[in-house]
């Protein structure tokens, strides 16, 4: 590798916003991050809303139409 042009390495710390930390190495200083492997859904099975941006709110917004007309479908079936 040539000397001079790769960025520095540090050992670093990551801290999640669940309290979990776990220790890596990053060309950037320490992280904070809101999901990590011992909070996400995935890994622990458990259902989890992770809605930091209000992007639940402005899905259902914007498909509400749709939402109501099929559950009208569902309730007054035509046949």
């Amino acid at each position: 590798m040539k000397k001079g042009i790769h960025p520095p390495l540090y050992q670093i710390t990551v801290t999640c916003a669940c309290g979990a930390t776990f220790k890596t190495l990053s060309t950037r200083k320490d992280y904070r991050v809101d999901v990590c492997s011992q909070c996400h859904p995935f890994f622990t099975g458990k259902q989890k809303l992770v809605d930091m941006t209000g992007k639940v709110e402005k899905f259902q917004r914007k498909y509400r139409k749709f939402f109501e007309q099929q559950q009208q479908q569902q309730e007054n079936p035509e046949g």
